[in-house]
């Protein structure tokens, strides 16, 4: 699983990364997770508040913090 975390560097992004990192583990999943920094790149998924989570390279959040429960259902596939 390729996940991607959008945003320019900020407290809440970096929160963002270390919530999805310890829930994957947690779960004994398997992914690769990218810091996206750079406002373009950004951009270019269409994510205008941050941070914003892309997995597989689909936008499954932007603005805001996500709550655990939801980091948890992207990766048992039940919708929070």
């Amino acid at each position: 699983m390729q996940i991607k975390v959008l945003g320019t560097g900020c407290i809440n992004c970096k929160f963002t990364y270390k919530l999805i990192e310890d829930v994957a583990r947690k779960q004994g999943v398997s992914v690769t997770i990218e810091k996206v920094e750079d406002l373009p790149s950004i951009m270019s998924y269409g994510v205008m508040s941050t941070p914003g989570v892309v997995i597989d390279n689909q936008v499954v959040h932007a603005g805001g913090i996500p709550s655990k429960t939801k980091v948890e259902s992207w990766f048992t596939g039940k919708v929070a």
